[in-house]
């Protein structure tokens, strides 16, 4: 990962040098307050973090539509045509999750080793060090929303209609994947610092925690009736990424029973059949403890961050 910052941002954050270096024994009010204050800064890094990523590119920023709407087209072929699991539509049953685990994994893997690869800002500047982490969050948001746009055309091209009812939905159950990838980013970032193998291992990790997601197999047909059958459905859940995916195929899918493409055409459980109201009280349920978790990873950082100058 680079570390450069446009010349105007880098001059920016040197004018807080004026200003008194937070304390490591700051309250999580003052360090919340500060990240709200920088919030010119923290725009310009995201901006930076794409522009840095799209460097001499032709296509620039476009190739993050042209990519994700490439895999589905792969997505479509493979499932539809060479291994045909007889889930119908199943390319969109896909990357409605993928949607989602895209901005999760693409945010943390970038964001845990920010703090160690742009060390010369760290040790020169003063401004709350998690912006860099939040920056990267911010980016992945921004190659989030492109990808939805992907997706909404890929709607319209199918003819099919998403769960308009559902969908006031989506912005709460965005706002704790934001917040859970943040909070994850913030504390992946500090620890990095003290143990430089976490980058090795959050990729391990991720790798693990995609194939416990449902996101190439459905939920209700591969993974509730064992579940259920043992009444630990719940432990599923503790898993954040599970209900927000749940959430956006829901959303876009819609079906929670089809019929299977292939004989005996057999009734194939995809998605819960929970009504709107459980999706929004647990979804707002899950928000709230994301933001709880955010602020846990604030104070974590904030001790953590004391020795970063001696570490790096």
């Amino acid at each position: 990962m680079d570390d450069v910052v446009p010349a105007h941002v880098e001059r920016r954050a040197l004018e807080g040098v004026a200003f008194r270096t937070m304390s490591a024994r700051a309250s999580l009010f003052t360090r919340l307050r500060s990240l709200t204050s920088r919030r010119e800064l923290l725009s310009s890094l995201i901006t930076s973090d794409i522009r840095i990523k799209y460097k001499n590119s032709a296509l620039g920023i476009l190739w993050s539509m042209l990519t994700p709407g490439l895999f589905l087209a792969i997505y479509y072929v493979v499932f539809s045509v060479f291994l045909n699991n007889g889930y119908p539509n199943f390319a969109l049953y896909l990357f409605s999750g993928m949607v989602v685990w895209n901005m999760f994994q693409t945010a943390l893997q970038s964001a845990t080793g920010v703090i160690v690869y742009r060390a010369g800002l760290v040790k020169k500047v003063a401004f709350p060090r998690e912006i860099l982490a939040l920056a990267n969050v911010g980016a992945s948001v921004v190659y989030f929303f492109i990808q939805i746009g992907v997706l909404v055309l890929y709607l319209l091209l199918l003819g099919h209609a998403p769960q308009w009812s559902f969908l006031w939905i989506l912005p709460i159950a965005f706002g704790a994947l934001y917040f859970f990838t943040a909070a994850l980013a913030v504390l992946t970032s500090a620890i990095t610092v003290y143990m430089r193998d976490m980058e090795h291992f959050i990729v391990i990790i991720l790798q693990l925690w995609f194939f416990m997601s449902p996101i190439v197999y459905s939920y209700e047909d591969s993974i509730a009736p064992r579940l259920h059958s043992h009444g630990v459905a719940w432990l599923y859940f503790l898993n954040p990424i599970t209900l927000i995916i749940l959430t956006f195929q829901r959303v876009f899918y819609v079906a929670t029973t089809v019929l299977s493409t292939k004989p005996p055409h057999s009734v194939l459980h995809m998605l819960p059949t929970w009504p709107m109201s459980t999706y929004f009280y647990l979804n707002i349920s899950l928000l709230g403890l994301m933001i709880l978790l955010f602020l846990f990873a604030e104070v974590i950082f904030g001790r953590l961050e004391r020795n970063f100058e001696s570490e790096l």
